[in-house]
């Protein structure tokens, strides 16, 4: 039986090159897969899904109004698919996360999605907290703080690397924006501009 699987982690956890490594083992036994990520995140020239390590691999790219049931049914017609992989899946729409698990439930399709839990805040984003209330499977992959804990939190950072505490939710960017912390050291960075 086909599942919904959300991976979710802190920014520099590998969410990426563990999309691109389950990828490849479909590829790998002749399957076809499905890739996605979001259209927003243009910092990869043209390959859409980049890991930090240097893996790459093409990917439709989604927005706010891709209908994923529509699209990936008809590839299915075209080629029977063994898995769909999306990247950056905090963004999607909580009416898109509703299709990945339509496409796990009656077109019989795995879903893997790969995403931050939450953002700048702390908050959780649309998509991630709609595939936190109903994947099929919850896996935490984790990241490191500089303090050897598990890195749970995305500090923003200015370009002096100050905590930015401030901002529209999304905002596209890698190591010279984002920092993953632990829960303790993020509010410390957070209350540091307070005391100072």
């Amino acid at each position: 039986m086909a599942k919904l699987y959300f991976y979710y982690a802190s920014m520099n956890a590998g969410k990426s090159t563990n999309l691109l490594q389950a990828d490849f083992n479909y590829r790998e036994r002749g399957m076809a897969t499905m890739l996605w990520t979001a259209a927003l995140d243009t910092r990869s020239a043209g390959q859409p899904i980049a890991s930090r390590i240097g893996l790459e691999a093409d990917a439709h790219r989604f927005t706010a109004t891709t209908e994923l049931w529509e699209e990936v049914t008809a590839a299915n017609r075209l080629q029977p698919l063994a898995c769909v992989l999306v990247d950056e899946a905090q963004f999607l729409s909580r009416a898109q996360v509703w299709q990945c698990a339509r496409l796990a439930d009656e077109a019989g399709i795995p879903v893997l999605c790969y995403g931050l839990r939450t953002d700048f805040r702390g908050e959780l984003f649309e998509g991630s907290a709609t595939l936190l209330g109903i994947a099929d499977a919850l896996v935490e992959l984790k990241a490191v703080c500089h303090c050897g804990r598990k890195a749970s939190m995305n500090l923003r950072v200015d370009v002096q690397g100050h905590a930015v505490a401030e901002g529209l939710q999304t905002e596209v960017g890698g190591n010279e924006r984002y920092v993953a912390l632990c829960r303790r050291h993020f509010t410390q960075a957070l209350a540091a501009p307070l005391a100072g």
